[in-house]
């Protein structure tokens, strides 16, 4: 094979016909991968395609197409994050919006123009007033991160009705993929979510939304931690915070690093759940562990994960030694023992609160709020600007 992967989707209308199987009858999107012998990462890939047909949106478009190459279509928008025909709503008030906003970039010494692509049904054509400028798709319908050229496209679960909710999140995962630097200024364009009209333009110096916590490239990742893997870390706390368990909050904590570095600052307090299982049943880019993380989210204690995204324990104190740090109000001994592990530790931590949803990324004993109090309504995301 040529490349690490080829994809195959297929679409009957009125469900598969198997005489031997009556469930068949729902099944109307089939998938077909093929990976690469030498490719080891597949897991990674099947966790996209999961968090993708997850998505009804997507499920809609693809029910949707009339023919053949209507679907052909909508499957390459979906899994490119930007389709190839503008939507009927795409007006000149998008594409003036855009020829301003390059004016206020290169004016404001912009490096990078993000634009949210969910704000757009049919997805957004690349216009080529943005030719210059390296340019993001922030998008929830791409399946993985990637770059060609000066596009790229950074796949971020949107879960609250904000248009600037998952921000910081996005501008975190380009770092830690390399997309974008710590010294970038961005120009970041949106509108309401499938309005198919930009409406709004902030300008985010990278270097103060995070410096707090990342203050220089080299401390981005811990170095045993691989990108997607805190991505998809942190999509999961994200869903926790907004969903709960079962229509309850629940308050978590996940610990990321090099396990035999953690093991002395870690005590089981239940039986490990994970204990015995295979590397790839137990790793957290396997599409079907999501369910299996929320059901042991109400244990108390953390979840420990490797660099390499295998699930070591859940349900484990930390008592790393004391941080003298002053917590902001509200935040007690879950957050307490995430600051103390990250300094203990060249780790990252990450916590949900069980009372506010609030999700926050601790490194080297600093902390970075991806979502702040209030997501489950109106969150803004409270970005300097």
């Amino acid at each position: 094979m040529e490349t690490p992967y080829i994809f195959a989707i297929g679409r009957c209308a009125d469900g598969l016909k198997d005489e031997r199987l009556e469930v068949y009858k729902g099944v109307k999107i089939v998938f077909l991968l093929l990976a690469s012998k030498e490719e080891n990462s597949y897991l990674s890939m099947l966790a996209s395609l999961a968090k993708t047909l997850q998505n009804d949106n997507n499920i809609r478009l693809f029910e949707e197409a009339k023919t053949t190459d209507e679907f052909r279509e909508k499957v390459l928008g979906v899994f490119k994050g930007v389709t190839t025909k503008r939507g009927k709503k795409d007006t000149k008030f998008n594409q003036l919006l855009l020829r301003k906003a390059v004016g206020i970039a290169k004016a404001g010494k912009c490096d990078s123009i993000f634009i949210f692509g969910d704000t757009f049904t049919s997805g957004l054509n690349w216009d080529s007033c943005l030719d210059g400028f390296k340019t993001v798709l922030i998008t929830q319908r791409a399946t993985e991160v990637s770059q060609k050229g000066n596009h790229a496209i950074i796949p971020v679960r949107l879960f609250s009705s904000n248009r600037l909710s998952q921000l910081r999140s996005a501008i975190l995962i380009g770092l830690s993929h390399g997309i974008i630097k710590h010294d970038e200024r961005l120009c970041c364009l949106g509108g309401i979510h499938q309005s198919d009209k930009l409406d709004s333009l902030v300008i985010v110096d990278v270097k103060q939304e995070i410096q707090s916590v990342f203050s220089k490239e080299s401390n981005m990742l811990p170095e045993t931690v691989k990108p997607e893997i805190l991505e998809r870390l942190i999509a999961i706390a994200t869903e926790l915070a907004i969903e709960g368990r079962e229509g309850r909050p629940v308050g978590c904590f996940f610990v990321l690093g090099e396990i035999a570095k953690l093991k002395p600052y870690i005590k089981p307090l239940v039986l490990n759940p994970f204990y015995g299982y295979k590397p790839e049943d137990r790793n957290l880019l396997n599409p079907f562990m999501d369910e299996t993380i929320k059901e042991y989210s109400s244990l108390d204690g953390a979840f420990i994960v490797g660099g390499d995204g295998l699930l070591e324990s859940a349900g484990s104190m930390v008592h790393a030694p004391a941080f003298a740090q002053d917590m902001p109000s509200g935040l007690g001994t879950r957050h307490a023992a995430a600051a103390a592990i990250s300094v203990a530790v060249d780790c990252i931590a990450i916590t949900v609160s069980a009372s506010t949803g609030q999700v926050t990324l601790f490194r080297g004993g600093e902390m970075l709020p991806l979502l702040e109090k209030g997501v489950g309504s109106n969150y803004s995301g409270n970005l300097r600007r």
